[in-house]
């Protein structure tokens, strides 16, 4: 359990104890952990891609598999490529949708958030999550067009949905998806084996 420094430790136990069982209805149906390694199956733009033994230094993309060197590394290999994967694909749907509301942006930035899948700052800055290129590419466009309707509309206003679905009319849809499998997206782990 992680507390603010201010936060007294009965009172955080106490809060628990009410919610004991929305945390362990919501703790059973979290999905399991998953090693991204030769055998899996990994979802590469929302489809389960098996994960082979293949030959060089780094991981790579063909024939609808993942190949990877065999070894301790595998996972670090294979997210290496997915973020390489994220990162093409995110620059390519940002700059279609700051194209199409004529907007200027500033850095793209990946990362791995627990709690979000993008983010944009008031420069115009913005960051998302590398586990995007794991979802359907539909859902990856929403996420996108979703922050780049923040460069207009820096809050979730009606103007703001009004954008974010002319810029992606199935916004609702991806929403659903996001919130039905995003947790399976981030139950991946791409740690190196000991």
């Amino acid at each position: 359990m992680s507390l603010p420094t201010w936060a007294p430790e009965a009172e955080a136990l106490a809060f628990l104890r009410d919610r004991e069982a929305w945390v362990r209805e919501n703790l059973d149906r979290a999905p399991g952990v998953k090693r991204a390694a030769i055998g899996a199956e990994i979802p590469v733009c929302g489809v389960a891609r098996p994960v082979f033994a293949g030959p060089g230094r780094a991981a790579h993309f063909s024939e609808g598999a993942v190949h990877v060197p065999e070894g301790p590394r595998e996972g670090p290999r294979i997210k290496a490529l997915l973020t390489a994967m994220a990162r093409e694909r995110l620059a390519q749907a940002v700059a279609v949708h700051a194209g199409a509301i004529g907007k200027r942006y500033g850095r793209i930035t990946l990362r791995d958030p627990r709690s979000r899948w993008g983010s944009c700052s008031s420069k115009g800055d913005l960051m998302f999550s590398w586990r995007l290129i794991m979802a359907p590419p539909e859902v990856l466009d929403y996420v996108v067009a979703h922050e780049v309707a923040h460069l207009v509309e820096m809050n979730h206003s009606p103007r703001f949905w009004a954008l974010c679905k002319q810029l992606c009319p199935k916004t609702d849809q991806n929403r659903r998806w996001m919130r039905a499998h995003g947790a399976e997206l981030q139950a991946w782990r791409f740690e190196a084996r000991e």
